[in-house]
């Protein structure tokens, strides 16, 4: 096992990319140099994290050279340019845009419910979709319990899962509204405050969007379930972090609801939140910066066949994004796949 890595990190100036740098120091992850890398526009800018400071790089084949890792959070167009410039330079990338989600030879990983996928990586690994991660932590569990057939989702997605210019759009609504002036809508094609938009990523000829189709096509790869049906709704909410998910699911065998909530409480990465006497119930407040996805209103759905009805929150700049990827090094340090297979 490895004492410790260089790590390259690109996008290192997004929301994202912050993300990873205060992840891998906070979770101890075994660096001896981190370098940080952006756009030729971010060239040049310094970024700080407690007692470390760095000058950021241009991302450039060459910026790979002598690295081990590296965590892409810059863009599938970046990614399919540099992301495999990356492993032929012997680095294994880890990459959190849609790239190369649903290549055959790229492993799409969870590391809580995948892992042995990585040994297959021949230098590039990716990140699943934030929504698919948060709702996949809730359902992965129940499918190893009673086997699942199918599932319908509707996603309540947080602003900054468009990035820092959506935050700040909607910070300019709410205020301009507070004050009775006029609003403007320049990120998304409608006001959000106060609003709930239902429309995430480009609309696509079935009528879903290419986010709802996410659900289904990573969520097959994923879990090893090529004729899984999955139908999804994704909806963007006034809320600033945290993804929130409401999942009616259908399995082959007939289902428990204490046998339900006790798979999610034992699984790593899931807690059970369920106590609705107490108004006790996952929210996007309660989890933002959580490791967890918050898991609750367990109950049988009165639809489907031996169905579930709940509802799961996580974090999408973290478990969506920055902490699965750490936790994707974390897997190829644990497991000694790092160098071990490249394009």
């Amino acid at each position: 096992m490895n004492d410790g890595y260089s790590i390259g990190i690109v996008g290192a100036t997004g929301a994202v990319g912050r993300e990873l740098i205060h992840l891998l120091y906070e979770r101890e992850f075994p660096i001896v140099n981190l370098k940080l890398l952006a756009s030729a526009r971010s060239k040049g800018k310094t970024i700080t994290y407690k007692e470390h400071s760095w000058t950021v790089g241009e991302a450039t084949p060459e910026a790979f050279d002598g690295l081990d890792i590296v965590l892409f959070s810059a863009g599938a167009g970046i990614t399919k340019e540099l992301g495999p410039e990356a492993a032929r330079r012997g680095c294994v990338v880890v990459d959190n845009s849609s790239a190369f989600r649903m290549e055959p030879d790229v492993p799409l990983i969870i590391p809580e419910i995948n892992p042995e996928a990585g040994a297959e990586h021949k230098g590039i690994i990716a990140n699943p979709n934030c929504s698919t991660i948060v709702a996949l932590m809730a359902i992965y569990p129940l499918h190893q319990l009673f086997g699942l057939k199918r599932f319908i989702a509707s996603t309540y997605q947080a602003v900054s899962g468009t990035g820092a210019a959506a935050i700040t759009e909607l910070d300019n609504q709410v205020k301009a509204i507070m004050n009775n002036e006029p609003v403007v809508a320049e990120v998304y094609p409608h006001q959000i405050a106060f609003n709930v938009l239902p429309h995430v990523d480009v609309f696509l000829e079935n009528g879903y969007t290419r986010e709802e189709m996410k659900m289904q096509n990573e969520g097959r790869k994923i879990m090893g379930l090529p004729n899984m049906k999955v139908s999804c709704t994704c909806v963007r909410v006034p809320v600033y972090r945290a993804h929130s998910v409401s999942i009616q699911a259908e399995f082959e065998k007939p289902v428990d609801v204490a046998a339900a909530k006790a798979a999610i409480d034992s699984f790593p990465g899931s807690e059970l939140c369920d106590d609705v006497e107490n108004d006790h119930y996952p929210t996007p407040i309660d989890y933002s910066g959580k490791v967890n996805c918050g898991v609750g209103r367990i109950r049988k759905d009165t639809a489907l066949d031996n169905g579930l009805s709940l509802w799961v929150s996580g974090d999408q700049l973290w478990k969506g994004a920055a902490l699965n990827a750490v936790q994707i090094a974390e897997l190829l340090h644990e497991r000694g796949w790092v160098g071990s297979s490249v394009a």
